[in-house]
């Protein structure tokens, strides 16, 4: 409906001015005098700026991303201020809503809302988003059941920015060399196919030959256009059988456990497992969830099926009335330190002092493995793209010289 702006009077001969939408302006004026009111001046509202900018914003393509993790993160610390603050819970909901960055995590802070309002609890509103992980959502029903909602909120997104702070120091670490190496590969392939080409056209014309190194490598290059299609072929056949096979229950486990038994990349994998172990179980145990029902949540926040099976099997050993410790040293699944470090703190009784310290130390291990990582692919990188490089422009150089002294001939 339009928008009109008003002017008008009331009974006592206060002014009252504003804006009401209506089907024309006799249907305005209509309403207002049901008030009883006196209509000065009834005209056409200009366009509303805030609102008209608020609804492109929601046409904004941003709107309809998926929720990030990081979106999560910051919506729990914004609510764990409020509710610090004292606002209730649904107020800050709404307003979480309000400022979230994107649409899709608006609506989800809305749909809790909704939830709450028609009797669910927070935890079950929240578990009926795949957006929160179990931790969160476990976390959640513990703070509603002991009233301590916005300590176990804070220790929530504190959870998540350390695994989103992990997983960045990784990505950065491979991101540049990656980057450098796709670069490189490009540009190779540029002067293999678009350039050297045609030098060897020029040089065939001219009568030379082009310089045996320069040969070698347009005789690479046919074979990569002969034999490319197959190569292709096959690596598009490989990817999709072991999508298959990892998609498969029994394919996922046996490809979960061998990446945790390769060189490098198993042991960063075995690191961070036990860091998001320890981490995740001394915050549900801290937060007052019992010991099976805690290993439960953990053992689903494993993307690692076979570090999960073990963590599930850790729980049968608990109901069934063994310690903790004992399961947690299998090989190549945690870093020995783990299962030592729990026995200790079954012993003494601080168990989740001692997981709190075990997480602390693997994250900084873990931190550590990234950094020399990135010290030990960076020179592999540059010698890799060196030598491609290096044998690209050594042939192509070459192939100019021989051109330019078949220039000096026709000469």
């Amino acid at each position: 409906m339009p928008l009109f702006a008003f002017d008008a009077r009331t009974g006592g001969g206060q002014a009252r001015r504003g804006t009401e939408e209506a089907m024309d302006a006799q249907a305005l004026v209509g309403a207002l005098r049901q008030r009883g009111w006196l209509v000065v001046n009834v005209r056409a509202a200009p366009p509303n700026l805030p609102g008209l900018l608020a609804r492109l914003h929601r046409l904004s393509p941003s709107t309809w991303l998926p929720t990030r993790s990081v979106d999560v993160e910051l919506s729990l610390q914004q609510l764990a201020v409020m509710l610090r603050s004292g606002l209730t819970l649904l107020a800050a909901l709404k307003t979480v809503a309000e400022y979230a960055r994107r649409g899709s995590m608006r609506r989800v802070w809305e749909a809790v809302a909704r939830e709450i309002q028609q009797g669910s609890s927070l935890a079950d509103a929240m578990a009926g988003h795949r957006c929160f992980s179990h931790l969160v959502v476990q976390l959640v029903r513990v703070g509603e059941q002991t009233g301590t909602l916005e300590q176990v909120v804070r220790r929530a997104a504190e959870a998540l920015e350390r695994r989103r702070q992990l997983t960045t120091q990784l990505i950065t670490a491979l991101a540049y060399p990656f980057i450098v190496l796709v670069a490189a590969i490009a540009v190779s392939i540029f002067m293999i196919v678009g350039v050297i080409p045609k030098l060897q056209v020029f040089l065939t014309a001219m009568g030379r030959r082009l310089p045996p190194l320069t040969q070698a490598l347009l005789d690479v290059a046919a074979l990569i256009q002969l034999y490319g299609p197959y190569v292709l072929g096959g690596l598009f056949a490989l990817t999709a059988s072991l999508t298959a096979i990892y998609l498969w229950q029994p394919g996922r486990l046996f490809i979960d456990r061998l990446l945790l038994r390769l060189p490098l990349v198993g042991g960063l994998l075995r690191l961070a497992a036990t860091a998001q172990f320890a981490h995740g179980l001394g915050v549900l145990l801290t937060s007052g969830i019992t010991l099976v029902e805690a290993l439960r949540t953990v053992e689903l926040l494993h993307g690692n099926r076979w570090v999960g099976a073990r963590v599930a099997e850790t729980r049968r050993s608990v109901l069934a009335g063994g310690n903790l410790a004992q399961p947690l040293d299998a090989p190549s699944v945690f870093m020995p330190m783990l299962s030592r470090m729990v026995a200790v703190g079954e012993s003494a009784g601080s168990l989740d002092e001692v997981l709190g310290e075990v997480a602390r130390f693997h994250e900084n291990q873990l931190q550590a493995a990234i950094r020399r990582l990135s010290v030990i692919v960076e020179p592999v990188i540059v010698i890799v793209v060196g030598g491609i490089v290096g044998f690209v422009y050594v042939s192509f150089f070459m192939a100019m010289f021989a051109a330019a002294g078949a220039g000096g001939k026709v000469h």
